[in-house]
């Protein structure tokens, strides 16, 4: 059982000889390690708390520390995870609390990739992926082969169906069907030139007006682009800024924000 002298591990924990527990990693009792499973480096872990085999954690996340539900009282309550995960960097991992039947549970086969967030009484099933940054509220389920793109945060008591996609940035406050596709509604606009900054970084008055003048005709003129285009062209006094401006729009190959 390969274990590196700076690591702490508590005599209560039980930890597989085929087990992997790198530098600065730090177990507490009742944590229970499987066979292959390797902590690369910087983890915390605290009890009870069961983890299967073949997994893999990077470095610098939490499995098993106390929930931050308020209501939560420091009972007894443990977290699960099952075989060949990937937890990236940075992740935590909530047990589960008196309202939640006491168990965090992560199946099998799933990636976590940095910053994920899983909350007390979480549900995840087996070959999930959940991307950069996902947020998930406590008392979620997630069913196998779900997949939830960056950022997506979850409100608690959310189930995401089986072999469902959610797109970036989605903000989930109902169930998300299962095999669907699922984006949450949203909308960037364009509100004029970046004055400020401009007028900090020395721009001149001028230029920073025929760019105000630019994006009024893009985005408030009811004109459809290329419209607009020939309209700025026409009556915006020549600046290169101003070139650049519609070059960017000339060769974008995904549409520009309006």
């Amino acid at each position: 059982m390969p274990i590196h002298p700076t690591a702490i591990v508590d005599p209560q924990a039980r930890v597989a000889e085929s087990a992997e527990i790198g530098p600065y990693c730090i177990v507490g009792p009742e944590v229970e390690i499987g066979a292959r499973t390797r902590l690369m480096a910087h983890l915390y872990l605290e009890g009870p708390t069961t983890i299967g085999e073949d997994n893999i954690f990077f470095p610098y996340s939490t499995v098993g520390v106390a929930s931050q539900d308020l209501k939560y009282k420091g009972e007894r309550a443990e977290t699960r995870v099952g075989h060949r995960n990937r937890i990236r960097e940075f992740v935590t991992i909530h047990r589960g609390t008196q309202g939640g039947g006491l168990v965090t549970s992560i199946g099998s086969d799933n990636l976590l990739m940095a910053y994920t967030h899983v909350a007390h009484d979480v549900s995840i099933g087996d070959h999930c992926i959940l991307v950069n940054g996902v947020t998930l509220a406590g008392h979620v389920s997630i069913g196998d082969w779900a997949e939830l793109s960056a950022f997506v945060g979850v409100h608690q008591f959310c189930r995401i169906g089986r072999h469902s996609f959610v797109g970036p940035h989605s903000v989930v406050t109902q169930d998300i069907l299962p095999y669907s596709t699922t984006v949450s509604e949203r909308e960037m606009k364009v509100f004029g030139a970046n004055r400020i900054g401009l007028e900090r970084r020395g721009f001149a008055s001028g230029t920073i007006e025929s760019l105000q003048t630019s994006f009024r005709l893009l985005t408030r003129s009811q004109l459809n682009t290329s419209q607009a285009v020939e309209r700025i062209r026409a009556e915006v006094p020549a600046a290169a800024e101003v070139d650049e401006l519609l070059e960017f729009i000339r060769s974008s190959q995904r549409g520009v924000v309006k």
